[in-house]
């Protein structure tokens, strides 16, 4: 079951719950108002999230999911506005469910330490699977180009920006839109990755199918639990790690 799917059945789960604390506080002569209750809802979900073993970061959103949902109500903001908001997000996030990948943006000392760990060879073939907005794609190509730097993304809103980015700058990088399981990872000297926690276990088994040998496969902050990296670099003091395995 997808975990998106269970924090929304723990949600539901968490109601009866709820009810039944609320009437036992009421009956004590304690009173509730409507912000109290909708974090006892939260509590309860997020209580029933640790049970099922979700991930950690189920938690504080099941907390403050219900609160969310009641200060929305309080703004009495028009229903188109709701709507166009949910569209933005759909195209922005239009991955995440299936994938379980939100949209992780990397910043220049990323980049600039991706840059330095690039061989000094001309005709390198390198990917950034789950490009986003195209930031760390389009660096690369200025910085070097005389490689093919290239990025593939499934969510359509951030798929088109990057490839107007682009265009519009005369860049020679090159955008897909697409899932990277469609890739083959032999095809490049340098597969970059930001992905989640939850990806990594089959982006491992993906690169040790595919990737050749003298090819890098780097991850940013995320690491692999079955295989610890061979070389880790800092681009920031005390921030997360670039984790490169060699092939």
């Amino acid at each position: 079951m997808k975990p998106a799917v269970a924090a929304l059945l723990l949600q539901l789960a968490a109601i009866p719950l709820m009810l039944a604390a609320v009437w036992l506080l009421a009956t004590a002569g304690i009173p509730m108002s409507y912000p109290a209750v909708a974090l006892v809802q939260g509590l309860f979900a997020a209580v029933l999230s640790w049970w099922r073993g979700l991930a950690g970061w189920w938690r504080p959103i099941q907390l403050l999911f219900p609160l969310a949902l009641y200060g929305a109500a309080q703004l009495a903001i028009p229903p188109l506005a709701f709507l166009a908001a949910f569209l933005f997000l759909l195209l922005l996030y239009w991955s995440t469910y299936r994938t379980q990948v939100p949209y992780y943006p990397s910043g220049r000392a990323v980049r600039a330490a991706l840059a330095g760990l690039l061989p000094q060879r001309p005709g390198l073939r390198v990917i950034d699977i789950g490009s986003g907005l195209g930031g760390l794609v389009l660096d690369l190509a200025r910085r070097r180009p005389d490689i093919a730097a290239s990025g593939i993304e499934l969510a359509p809103l951030p798929w088109l920006l990057s490839s107007l980015r682009a265009r519009l700058s005369g860049s020679r990088a090159r955008f897909l839109r697409g899932d990277y399981d469609s890739l083959d990872f032999g095809a490049y000297d340098l597969v970059f990755a930001y992905l989640s926690p939850a990806a990594m276990p089959a982006l491992w088994r993906k690169a040790a199918r595919e990737m050749r040998p003298g090819s890098l496969l780097v991850s940013y902050e995320f690491i692999i639990d079955d295989r610890p990296p061979d070389r880790t670099v800092y681009p920031t003091e005390g921030g997360p790690a670039l984790h490169i395995w060699h092939f």
